[in-house]
């Protein structure tokens, strides 16, 4: 990068210039618009930043995960949220509500075009920008996945961290090229003699540049030209001239590659740590949103077996009241009735609240107002369901024995306790040891534990470094001479190499005080230990998980043939002691408690369901095979094919 820096130290108010004068104007004026033209705007230097930013992320993903994927933290205009909050009227506490091209710039703001809303690019969204929402919106899983990508705050913040290790990395890189400077200055200066008053002008300009190695010398070498004039008596000038030069050489502490670099090395690193990181939330995040999709479902489903439970319950109590006008049945049982009519109802509305609890919770999750019209695609369940019917050909194979069939073994008979089929076992249901296998080779926070060993490594070999004495060699020269104010009767400066002024020194620090050092390296074997030990908590951690995954999936498959076994108990039940009330058979309180049993049974098959579902997603993320794009969306890891397969 270069920098410039243009001063003007004063203005001389002199209004009868000489020739002298106008030639110093003449020869100081290119170099000062030359270097005014190489100043950029606030604008200029945002769009910089970004460039070189936006390049060393694609870089490290290339590098860290073997492609390249789509990476902005640019924001749009006409994001779901403001679309959400103006179609629909939504309350909103001012313009940052619908986000920062909206906000009236305060005085000073320099950078106009970041406000500027022709200067976005417009959200890509789910629904095209003239479709209305006021009347609300339905959201399927792969919506809100990417509603999510645009509009979560923690998923925005988290890219920003990637963002942020990259313009790092890019000025630890900075400090290794060649940086520019030049000074452009003019003075003035007048005083008093005996014979009148003398006015003198010096005008300057120069170019410097540093240069640092990585092997830690330090070149810096700089041309000046200086021109001072008389603006009164008869206007001398003098022209000056100087170049210098020095070098600064480390040759013991402090020298070397591996030591000079450490900083750029480890900004690097954390570079290509912020690109794991951010692969490994995305992954955990996906599973988390769907895992709260599901979860709202599967209460909208409860709401409806609520519903259905209340009807058959206000259906039962009249039933009892009219056996009761009849004298079939004591008023006792039709109390009975009533409480659990009761109970239904509080029931009914319990779950009708916690489903627009976790409903809003969802929305707030999406980054979305919570009081906005919004509802999930009730479809994804009855689809989830088809989708593990596939997946497991025998759910739901097997049939409820009838009651005194000969199928059904004596009492008496020995008991033989089946235990789960594995043979009947889901596609992501496979080895322990191969699964924890998979996760050792793709998790990228374990990439992350195991950098940071080698990272403390170099720290330890980096802290040993400061027990070498200091031993650098200084050298330096120049040629030419400098013109100040007040010089302008010598004579031009001429540059001759035999006139120069040159130097050399060599400097030695020995060793005799480190107790700075002495624990800055016993601290780096203690960072070094801890690294260790939370590399191996991280992979005790990753084999627990994933065993503890399997075991749930296997759970949650055997709960599901289990309760779908119990749906067509319960609704048998029901059906049977309905029949037996009316018969007179039965009593009031078997037809309840066939009804609570068969809400149960409803509620714990859904349960199951998005329970072995969110086991899938959650395994695949804990053995890093789910990827996740640019917009949210995952591709799952397929067994057979050994390869992501799109959701």
């Amino acid at each position: 990068m270069i920098c410039w820096r243009v001063s003007l130290m004063k203005k001389l108010g002199i209004s009868s210039v000489r020739k002298g004068s106008r030639q110093g104007a003449v020869l100081m004026l290119p170099v000062a618009l030359a270097l005014l033209s190489a100043c950029r705007s606030p604008e200029g230097y945002r769009e910089q930043a970004d460039r070189a930013a936006y390049r060393i992320i694609e870089s490290k993903q290339e590098e860290g995960l073997g492609q390249t994927g789509d990476f902005t933290i640019q924001p749009a205009i006409r994001e779901l949220r403001e679309r959400l909050l103006l179609d629909q009227n939504l309350p909103r506490s001012g313009d940052a509500s619908l986000g920062t091209h909206a906000l009236q710039t305060v005085p000073h703001w320099s950078d106009r075009d970041y406000l500027d809303e022709s200067e976005r690019t417009s959200a890509p969204g789910i629904v095209a920008p003239e479709t209305a929402l006021a009347d609300g919106l339905v959201l399927s899983l792969n919506d809100s996945l990417r509603i999510a990508a645009r509009n979560n705050r923690e998923y925005q913040s988290r890219k920003e961290a990637v963002f942020l290790s990259a313009l790092e990395l890019d000025l630890r890189r900075d400090a290794f090229r060649p940086v520019f400077s030049g000074p452009v200055e003019a003075s003035g200066a007048g005083r008093g003699t005996g014979d009148g008053n003398v006015l003198d002008a010096a005008q300057s300009a120069g170019l410097g540049v540093t240069q640092r190695f990585k092997q830690g010398a330090i070149l810096t070498g700089a041309i000046a030209f200086d021109l001072t004039q008389l603006l009164t008596q008869e206007g001398s000038s003098s022209l000056g001239f100087l170049a210098d030069s020095s070098i600064e050489v480390p040759l013991l502490r402090g020298s070397g590659r591996w030591i000079v670099t450490e900083p750029l090395t480890q900004a690097e690193r954390n570079a290509l740590y912020a690109i794991y990181d951010f692969e490994r939330f995305k992954r955990v995040f996906a599973v988390d949103l769907a895992s709260s999709y599901l979860g709202v479902l599967r209460q909208l489903d409860q709401v409806d077996n609520a519903e259905e439970n209340y009807r058959r319950l206000v259906t039962s109590s009249r039933r009892a009241q009219a056996l009761a006008d009849e004298g079939r049945l004591p008023e006792i049982q039709v109390d009975q009735a009533l409480q659990d009519e009761l109970r239904a109802r509080n029931g009914w509305i319990s779950a009708q609240q916690a489903y627009a609890a976790s409903l809003d919770a969802f929305k707030n999750q999406l980054g979305l107002p919570v009081d906005a019209a919004i509802s999930l695609d009730r479809q994804t369940l009855k689809q989830l369901a088809e989708a593990v019917k596939a997946a497991l050909p025998d759910f739901g194979a097997l049939e409820v024995a009838e009651s005194g069939s000969e199928s059904v073994p004596a009492a008496d008979d020995p008991i033989e306790l089946e235990p789960p089929n594995e043979e009947g076992r889901g596609p992501l249901e496979m080895d322990p040891q191969a699964a924890i296998l998979l996760a050792l080779e793709h998790r990228l926070d374990l990439r992350i534990a195991e950098g940071g060993v080698f990272d403390a490594m170099r720290g330890v070999a980096v802290a040993a470094d400061g027990f070498r004495p200091e031993f650098t060699l200084f050298a330096g020269g120049s040629v030419g001479e400098s013109r100040p104010i007040g010089s302008a009767a010598l004579e031009d400066a001429s540059v001759r190499l035999d006139r120069g002024n040159y130097n050399a020194l060599l400097r030695l620090d020995l060793p005799l005080e480190r107790t700075a050092e002495r624990n800055d390296y016993r601290s780096s074997l203690v960072t070094l230990e801890q690294a260790v030990r939370s590399l191996q908590a991280l992979e005790d951690n990753i084999k627990l998980n994933i065993r503890n995954q399997l075991r749930d999936m296997l759970e949650s498959r055997e709960s599901l043939r289990i309760q779908a076994q119990a749906v067509k108990l319960a609704e048998r039940r029901v059906d049977s002691t309905s029949l037996l009330l009316k018969l007179g058979r039965a009593e009031i309180r078997d037809v309840l408690e066939a009804q609570d049993a068969l809400l149960s049974a409803q509620n714990a098959l859904t349960s199951a369901l998005v329970n072995y579902r969110v086991s899938e997603l959650q395994l695949q993320a804990n053995l890093g095979l789910l990827e996740v794009d640019a917009n949210g969306l995952w591709r799952e890891y397929s067994p057979a094919t050994q390869r992501p397969r799109s959701s």
